[in-house]
């Protein structure tokens, strides 16, 4: 099979290192948001996550707008805005908004997890079960607030009426792979956390799309973690701050920050070997340019996506900024090795 280019962009969390303010950390998204447009980084979307004091991306709409200020060319946009967490209104308000300060620029991705805990979820709303249910539908309503023929409806969004904000389905699961096929939208599946259906649910993606007005053929989004440094030792080190963030996690401890690095010990050597953390950990691509590079080209030549959305947890700034360079290097790389196919 001929390879083709991918796309590269960037998945921010706007992660807290111990020893910074939150308004730091909004600073340094904005100093990698303007080094990714001029590495070539096609987009940078913003998480949704709550009650997480490590994790500062709350509002993407928020921060979409605060780094659009910032930047002219890189498209920004929700990976993603938690529906069942919001009013399919407000959304087509705001992303309408966002469009209209930033036109051409804006990406709008949804999903259907709460981005937190159930004590969290149900704080936020109430009915958030059974909104999670009306999730295709309350896509539908978005889609509709930004038809121009809804121009004639008693319930409008004027602002957002025929404006593009191309809408993106998020998902870790099979089902949200045949709502996006179904719906003929593009999918961003978040394997940089969840590993386990990704192939599957690729599968059914591309088998059972539908075409639709906005894309004619199946567009894959696929997210990693990738750390890159001058050399294997030094990406693992700066690899450790994560690795102990998904420990956390997955033993229910809540982290407060991110730490800074260490060297790779011999317990995390071990608990690295544990399966739950191996699963989860599966596309986390540390090391030189080399090695990442080859990592990279196997993911690419088995999921065969369109796009990579990098997920990078560091604890300091100019290395996340390092690394980026670096991985946007590989990209090129790769990208100019590419055949791209005559369609």
């Amino acid at each position: 099979m001929d390879s083709k280019k991918v796309t590269y962009s960037i998945l921010e969390l706007a992660v807290l290192p111990k020893g910074s303010s939150i308004n730091q950390v909004y600073q340094h998204t904005v100093d990698l948001a303007q080094q990714a447009e001029k590495l070539g980084y096609e987009r940078m979307w913003f998480a949704e996550h709550h009650n997480m004091p490590a994790i500062t991306s709350s509002a993407p709409d928020v921060l979409i707008g605060h780094v659009a200020q910032a930047t002219t060319s890189l498209r920004l946009g929700s990976g993603g805005v938690m529906l069942p967490n919001h009013s399919p209104f407000i959304v087509a308000e705001r992303f309408g908004t966002l469009a209209n300060l930033f036109p051409d620029r804006i990406d709008l991705g949804l999903g259907r997890a709460p981005g937190t805990d159930q004590p969290t979820a149900h704080a936020i709303n109430p009915g958030f079960v059974q909104a999670t249910h009306s999730f295709p539908s309350d896509i539908e309503k978005i889609q509709q607030y930004f038809s121009k023929d809804n121009s004639s409806s008693k319930v409008r969004v004027p602002l957002a009426e025929g404006v593009d904000v191309p809408i993106y389905i998020l998902g870790s699961s099979t089902s949200s792979a045949r709502l996006a096929a179904q719906k003929g939208l593009p999918y961003a599946f978040a394997s940089h956390f969840a590993t386990a259906q990704l192939f599957n649910a690729l599968e059914i993606y591309r088998d059972t799309f539908q075409p639709s007005e906005v894309l004619e053929e199946p567009y894959v989004i696929t997210g990693i973690n990738a750390i890159v440094a001058d050399s294997d030792q030094e990406a693992e080190r700066l690899y450790t701050s994560g690795l102990r963030m998904v420990i956390n996690i997955l033993s229910g401890t809540t982290s407060q920050y991110i730490e800074p690095p260490t060297d790779m010990s011999t317990s995390l050597k071990e608990v690295r070997q544990h399966p739950a953390i191996m699963q989860m950990t599966r596309y986390s691509f540390v090391g030189s340019k080399d090695t990442v590079k080859k990592q990279v080209q196997k993911f690419l030549e088995e999921t065969e996506a369109d796009e990579l959305m990098v997920s990078s947890i560091m604890y300091d700034s100019d290395e996340r900024i390092k690394s980026a360079t670096l991985f946007a290097e590989i990209m090129k790389e790769i990208n100019e090795q590419a055949i791209v196919p005559i369609k």
